[in-house]
């Protein structure tokens, strides 16, 4: 008999959202987490240590293709890339699931239609306690229930703004976000709209993250057991190769290894191929799962600029990340082709600057960059980025990521960035003040930023061209699913977390039939 009915491993967007879909059923459950929990201290609202100094980013090393290394922006931690993701908690366009004509190609169809996965959206934005407000946005795809909290308010400066692209004749809306905000009744609400959250952790568990929302209230039943400082290193197959009959485990720099009937892969698109490459065997001569040669292409991360626009008046905005932006998300009279999504990231502050640009603002006075940030209106521009089998994660020679890419859609994203551009001067900006981000929130985001990153086993119905059918099931390993956004064929052009979220509770429907257990709902989370 198995150690465990199933291993989850990695415990983020998708794999923390699998594991509070299981935890009801009683089956035995072990989650794998490479990190720690994430400490708890008062550096998690500080921008000179989380922008500046990186407190939180793996010590990691990974590769571009020509062998140069370089340290990626990862967090390894409980609750994953969510631990410090900005929390805007998007559908996917209801086109986004069928083929897609870009100015550089086509984005392929999903196996499985917007339909199929809408219930389950709808399920993940109550677990997650997205705020939000049907109707506002003309791309919107259908919903089966309102948004489970209600739109987070603008501030003034951001409501003028609204009210500016409204008059522009665009729709602007209020961006879906997943905070634990009760605005009706401040004094018991957790989230307090703080000016640190977007590329923050919260150290008073306000934000909707995977730990918060779905891996703690999971832990609360006696059947799931949570492993930090575990990192899967290889997973074993028997002599036939279709069934994983191992994982094996770093626990604390000792090998371990563990064994349950059902094996969940989550690691991250990156670090998910690598796990799959490095499990190669007789069987498996070129990765677990990989005869389609598959395992690791189709590499994918948003073509994104994050854009601050100085305005003419301050800009007094504490939390900011709440308006969005869709009128050029499809071709539309403004271009034949998709440009993509414009949004609120988090405001500016001055010692964000040093990080994003130290040899630049090393002699500047700290009062001029001061006086930046409080003219700062800040924007994040997503275009879509197209798979090529050429963009893929390969190990490189001491077994580490190695990762080759080329960008797509720039067209798209030029037009865009020119677009908010030519905006501006009637927003109360100085359009010719327009500036580029450079750190965590990149112009042009490098590999290295590695944000909003999927593909590299997408999912599928033909066996020869995906690594996973469309229950996210490995074609050619009858026990080895894969649920974070590794399974994305293509990513559209909004922030993937939800998407990801909602699949996970899929699957998680799929696995608990599978093993005979009864459904449940998800398990709201109980933590003060």
């Amino acid at each position: 008999m198995s150690d465990y009915d199933v291993i989850v491993i990695g415990s983020g967007a998708g794999g923390g959202t699998l594991v509070n879909r299981l935890a009801p059923s009683g089956k035995r459950i072990l989650l794998l987490e490479r990190g720690d929990w994430l400490p708890r201290e008062p550096e998690n609202w500080s921008a000179a240590d989380v922008f500046v100094d990186g407190r939180y980013i793996s010590p990691d090393t990974w590769y571009y293709d020509d062998g140069t290394p370089f340290q990626p922006q990862v967090h390894y931690c409980v609750g994953g890339a969510t631990k410090l993701y900005g929390a805007a908690l998007y559908r996917l366009r209801e086109a986004d699931f069928g083929e897609l004509r870009h100015v550089d190609g086509v984005s392929p169809a999903w196996p499985i239609s917007y339909d199929e996965l809408e219930p389950y959206y709808t399920q993940a934005e109550q677990l997650y306690e997205v705020h939000g407000a049907r109707g506002e946005d003309p791309t919107e795809p259908p919903a089966s229930a309102p948004y489970p909290r209600p739109p987070v308010s603008h501030e003034p400066r951001i409501q003028q703004l609204s009210d500016d692209l409204a008059a522009a004749g665009l729709h602007p809306f209020h961006a879906p976000c997943g905070v634990r905000l009760d605005e009706s009744n401040m004094p018991y609400s957790h989230c307090v709209r703080c000016q640190n959250c977007d590329g923050f952790p919260c150290a008073v568990h306000a934000k909707s993250d995977a730990e918060v929302m779905a891996v703690r209230p999971a832990l609360e039943h006696g059947n799931v057991t949570l492993q930090t400082r575990s990192e899967a290193v290889r997973l074993l197959t028997g002599t036939t190769g279709h069934e994983v009959t191992g994982v094996v485990v770093d626990h604390d720099g000792r090998q371990e290894e563990h064994h349950a009937d059902l094996v969940v892969v989550s690691c991250g698109a990156a670090n998910s191929a690598r796990l799959l490459l490095a499990s190669a065997s007789d069987a498996h001569p070129h990765g677990l799962a990989n005869g389609s040669g598959q395992v690791g292409r189709n590499y994918m991360f948003h073509n994104s600029q994050a854009v601050l626009a100085l305005s003419r008046e301050p800009n007094p905005t504490v939390f900011q990340k709440t308006l969005g932006v869709n009128d050029f998300y499809f071709a539309s009279d403004a271009w034949e082709y998709p440009m993509g999504n414009i949004q609120m990231v988090g405001k500016s502050q001055a010692p964000m600057f040093r990080g994003e640009r130290p040899g630049e603002t090393r002699l500047a006075p700290s009062w001029t960059l001061r006086d930046v940030a409080t003219h700062a209106v800040d924007f994040w521009l997503s275009t879509e980025d197209l798979p090529r089998p050429d963009n893929r994660v390969t190990l490189a020679r001491d077994g580490r990521v190695a990762i080759s890419y080329t960008s797509s859609n720039d067209a798209a994203k030029n037009r865009l960035y020119h677009q908010l551009k030519s905006m501006l001067s009637h927003l109360g900006m100085h359009h010719d003040h327009l500036l580029p981000h450079h750190a965590y929130l990149k112009n042009e985001i490098p590999v290295a930023g590695v944000a909003h990153q999927a593909g590299t086993c997408r999912f599928g119905k033909d066996p020869a061209t995906s690594v996973l059918d469309a229950d996210c099931r490995a074609h050619e390993v009858d026990n080895l699913y894969v649920v974070d956004t590794s399974f994305f064929p293509s990513i559209g052009a909004v922030n993937p977390a939800l998407t990801a979220m909602a699949n996970a509770v899929r699957v998680g429907d799929h696995l608990l039939e599978r093993l005979g257990a009864p459904r449940a709902e998800p398990e709201p989370a109980h933590v003060g």
